[in-house]
């Protein structure tokens, strides 16, 4: 017997008991968790013997008309109340989402809220019947286990797997607000942009995204000891493009992703376009092989690719993704 209980408690826990047991931890009574829960008194009391006899230790101080937690009750039920919501919350999901068309897909948090999003109104209002999941986030998955259908990257060809797309690429340009610089010295030449704030991605000095730092800028203009006024660091593009539309620094932003507030005018070029740079890394597009011949994909590659061939248009991004630029 004794080996029996230690090899219950050393196994993982079944979780068929875990609602009763949230619900009298709730209640702190036996007999309202039981008429909540459609169920007799008894058969509750069993279910909660029987999760104890598994955890190991008493979950519950009964007394002789109400229970009280104890201490391992009260971490138990700390865990359920966060876990359980969870659970129903997706399989109401699931239950919702059965038999309709979806498209799940993942990207860095800066290209969908300002390349991705912005252009979504157009694919829903042709496609009414395809519902989309965005996974906004800077980590990569696996796209033969994760639960996505495909993914928008973005960084050099040779950080590419075989069947990426090449979307567009992008140069660099300082840019800022119209106002910010009416009210500022005039920035005729490269090392005037030292008179005012800059804008820079915190971390990109320890990542691949040193590419896109200012000092990088300065040394292609042959301005290695020039230091501006002060710095401001944000952790994301879009950070980084709200500030400057605020007024508050001069940006170093990625054509495709400010192209919009170029066009309206919210955010200008500071200098003449021979001050660009060119980025050596792109944003592309990889689809999850189990995913591909469905059609609510492909209808939706084929619009990312007509968004893209718009994009490479505006920003002057010549090469064809169809021809030379698919990763083999």
């Amino acid at each position: 017997m004794q080996h029996s209980q230690t090899h219950l408690r050393t196994r993982p826990i079944g979780a068929g008991h875990l609602r009763a047991f949230e619900a009298v931890a709730r209640h702190l009574n036996f007999r309202a968790a039981a008429e909540e829960m459609a169920l007799t008194q008894s058969a509750v009391s069993r279910q909660i013997q029987s999760l104890e006899e598994e955890v190991g230790v008493p979950l519950f101080l009964r007394h002789t008309r109400a229970v009280e937690l104890t201490s391992a009750g009260a971490q138990l039920l700390l865990a359920v109340q966060q876990s359980l919501p969870r659970i129903d919350g997706a399989v109401r999901q699931i239950r919702a989402s059965a038999g309709r068309k979806s498209v799940a897909l993942t990207t860095f948090a800066s290209f969908a809220s300002m390349w991705l999003i912005p252009r979504m109104e157009a694919f829903q209002r042709d496609n009414p019947e395809i519902d989309i999941r965005i996974d906004a986030s800077d980590s990569a998955v696996d796209l033969d286990v994760a639960d996505v259908d495909l993914a928008l990257r973005y960084g050099p060809a040779d950080n590419m797997p075989a069947g990426a797309v090449r979307l567009f690429g992008e140069t660099l340009m300082p840019v800022a607000s119209p106002w910010l610089l009416k009210s500022g010295p005039a920035i005729r030449k490269p090392e005037d942009i030292a008179g005012f704030t800059l804008i820079e991605a915190g971390d990109a000095h320890r990542t691949h995204l040193e590419w896109l730092t200012w000092r990088r800028w300065f040394d292609a203009a042959g301005l290695t000891r020039v230091q501006p006024r002060r710095w401001l660091y944000f952790n994301y593009a879009y950070q980084m493009v709200q500030a400057a539309l605020a007024g508050q620094g001069v940006v170093l932003a990625r054509s495709p992703l400010i192209a919009e507030s170029l066009s309206n005018g919210d955010l200008v070029e500071v200098l003449p376009a021979s001050q660009r740079v060119d980025s050596p890394l792109a944003y592309w597009m990889l689809v999850a092989p189990r995913s591909a011949a469905r059609p609510e994909i492909a209808a939706f590659c084929d619009w990312l690719r007509l968004q893209a061939a718009a994009t490479r248009e505006t920003i002057g991004d010549g090469p064809d993704p169809d021809t030379v630029d698919n990763i083999d």
